[in-house]
């Protein structure tokens, strides 16, 4: 990723579309093909640091790179960057840069979705409790939390790339967009040599929203993986203890407290994600430009569109890594399921009084008069509701037993494996 992003692999993209642009000129018969050939024989990238020296007397990048280049193509230069303008050239090779980073966050999302599924599978059936305020709801198992993290990273990687998709496109259309200095048949040629296509109505640039579409998409996959962090982050806490990140022998915690082990992974994820939204802003900024095109967007696009692919790419490969390794306490994850004294199962309590004939208000009063105690003074659900004669009643033991069943409770979670194994599946048939 900081190869694509680098200075060298700026001006080699750069290099690309002079010299694909000049296929096309060829092509129409503008430019002498053995001229072109010659040019596409002889040009090599520049330095950045040549490029740099030239720079501080044009004060304009991609003029100093052509300068640079034609520097070692005799005569044959002065057909370099024929008919284009400065943002012909810097669009199209962004669209280059875009494809080969986009491609390294697919196979970073795959891997991660992977990673994701292979837990899930393992833990399917590893019973936890499912918190909604950050409170006790009811049983889930810590495989089907999973599973729901697999489709939105399914879902992630489809919005990347219908994005990417958006971002194909070249533009040799010259200084507003109308072929002043150009001609379609060129931008054709040279955009098929590249595998991009034109641009079908272009001003001075590409437009913007095609960016802004896929920084959104990366700021999306940077909130789903915060999303991710944080739930790990929780889970982690001492009170909770429900999993941890791997940990290297020799690893320390915290300079002070040798006792620690902090989900400093996640916690980074979580930071780092503030930056790729913030790119996210930065490119719906840049979509309103003047007229046929000012440079407002341009600076602070060299500083957001690599920091966001490279911090995603980074957020990738550790969550990645955090993934393949989290340590699952299951043991654990079950005695905190107990630990709120089976109000867990208070709504399975509420639909069986309704299925005896009971009206739902007074229902729920049956048994939101139970919960309470139960919270209040920790005592067992269940043994309360088996004390409650109007309960005990309507359901008897068995009834209430039956409420209180965890495998039951929990039978349905096959179905939600049924349909990751067919998004499994499907991945699988698209790869083949």
């Amino acid at each position: 990723m900081q190869a694509v992003w680098s200075d060298e692999g700026k001006l080699a993209r750069w290099l690309e579309v002079e010299l694909a642009a000049l296929d096309g000129w060829a092509e129409v018969g503008v430019v002498p093909r053995e001229d072109a050939e010659e040019i596409r024989t002889r040009a090599v990238p520049p330095t950045p640091e040549r490029v740099a020296e030239i720079e501080e007397r044009t004060q304009h990048d991609l003029a100093a790179f052509v300068d640079a280049v034609a520097e070692g193509l005799g005569p044959a230069g002065r057909w370099l960057h024929y008919g284009l303008t400065s943002s012909d050239v810097l669009d199209t090779a962004l669209a280059l840069q875009v494809r080969d980073a986009g491609a390294l966050l697919v196979a970073g999302l795959e891997r991660s979705r992977d990673a994701v599924v292979a837990q899930a599978e393992r833990h399917r059936d590893t019973a936890c409790v499912g918190r909604t305020h950050g409170v006790h709801a009811e049983a889930t198992t810590f495989g089907a939390k999973l599973a729901g993290w697999a489709f939105e990273l399914e879902r992630d990687r489809a919005r990347l790339e219908r994005a990417l998709e958006g971002m194909r496109h070249g533009k040799l259309a010259g200084a507003v967009g109308t072929y002043g200095g150009g001609d379609p048949e060129v931008e054709r040629v040279a955009c098929e040599r590249l595998g991009l296509v034109p641009e079908p109505v272009a001003t001075q640039v590409v437009p913007r929203d095609r960016l802004a579409e896929l920084l959104s998409a990366l700021a999306l996959c940077a909130a789903s993986l915060e999303r991710f962090a944080t739930e790990i982050r929780h889970l982690a806490r001492t009170e909770v203890r429900e999993v941890q990140e791997p940990f290297r022998r020799g690893q320390k915690g915290s300079s002070a407290m040798p006792h620690k082990r902090n989900p400093i992974v996640a916690e980074r994820i979580c930071g780092l994600a503030r930056v790729v939204r913030a790119a996210a802003t930065v490119g719906l900024e840049n979509v309103a430009l003047w007229h046929e095109r000012d440079i407002s967007h341009s600076s602070a696009e060299r500083v957001v569109v690599p920091d966001a692919f490279l911090a995603l790419d980074y957020m990738l490969d550790r969550f990645a890594w955090l993934a393949e390794g989290l340590i699952v306490d299951a043991e654990r994850m079950r005695r905190n399921l107990d630990a709120s004294h089976g109000l867990v199962f208070s709504q399975r309590v509420l639909l069986a009084l309704v299925e005896s004939g009971l009206e739902r208000d007074e229902a729920y009063r049956h048994v939101q008069r139970n919960a309470l105690r139960a919270w209040d003074e920790e005592t067992d659900f269940r043994a309360l509701l088996e004390a409650d004669e109007e309960v005990v009643a309507r359901l008897g033991p068995g009834g209430i037993a039956a409420a209180f069943d965890l495998d039951d409770a929990l039978r349905h979670v096959d179905v939600l494996f049924e349909r990751l194994a067919a998004l499994t599946t499907e991945k699988e048939e698209a790869i083949a």
